[in-house]
């Protein structure tokens, strides 16, 4: 068993990017916060599919050339391959929970 809690893991910006609340054997996840202008920077996966839970905030998301606004609730899947990014254009910082499965940490690509 592994027990951890948001307030005790570190964003990776400081106050900001994600934040990692398990990683591996079989997936890794936690959450997001963007701040006002900051993205999550496009990316895909070879083999991971990765999903995303928006819990407040309307960003701007794109997945395999489809952009559209996130809503809270709204729930979004990249599969392997499709390039994805989340970029916040509003006013007010966003919070989001991603799920990578496989746990494979080498996966991820940049565009």
């Amino acid at each position: 068993m592994k027990k951890t809690s948001e307030s005790i893991e570190k964003f990776k910006k400081g106050d900001s990017g994600p934040k990692y609340l398990f990683r591996g054997p079989h997936c890794e996840w936690g959450v997001i916060i963007l701040r006002p202008n900051e993205q999550m920077g496009a990316h895909g996966h070879k083999s991971v599919v990765e999903d995303f839970y928006f819990i407040e905030g309307n960003p701007k998301v794109m997945v395999a050339n489809t952009e559209f606004k996130a809503n809270p609730g709204d729930a979004v899947r990249a599969e392997p391959g499709e390039t994805h990014n989340i970029v916040n254009d509003t006013d007010k910082s966003i919070k989001l929970v991603f799920i990578k499965s496989p746990y494979l940490p080498d996966d991820k690509y940049s565009i």
